[in-house]
């Protein structure tokens, strides 16, 4: 068989098949279902708090447990980045983007400068 899949495509195939594609279907399905839902209905309040639950969790353990290149640098100066971006989060009106890019900056520079 001589096609494109011998050229060393195949595992990009493999990835939009079997990672891509179905994530992807949900999230198309999830738009045609929500069409009319209230975002103030208890079921979704529920679904968000769950949402920012985990998500405080995640960021919970990478902060106080963190592996790679995250465990070099000190305690104090992951919590600090992370103060740092909340604190941008909230002066620049709930800029996520913006709360971010200026916890990374931290972050980078804790990192450069402890190591």
């Amino acid at each position: 068989m001589n096609g494109a899949l011998d050229h060393g495509l195949w595992p990009w195939v493999a990835l939009i098949l079997f990672g891509f594609l179905p994530s992807e279907i949900w999230r198309v399905v999830s738009i045609f279902i929500s069409r009319g839902l209230d975002e103030r209905s208890p079921v979704l309040v529920w679904v968000r708090a769950v949402a920012t639950a985990l998500l405080a969790g995640v960021v919970a353990k990478l902060l106080l447990t963190p592996s790679g290149a995250l465990a070099a640098i000190p305690l104090m100066g992951r919590l600090g980045a992370m103060a740092a971006g909340l604190s941008v989060f909230f002066l620049t009106r709930k800029s996520v983007f913006a709360a971010v890019l200026f916890a990374e900056a931290v972050l980078i520079s804790v990192g450069y400068w402890a190591g």
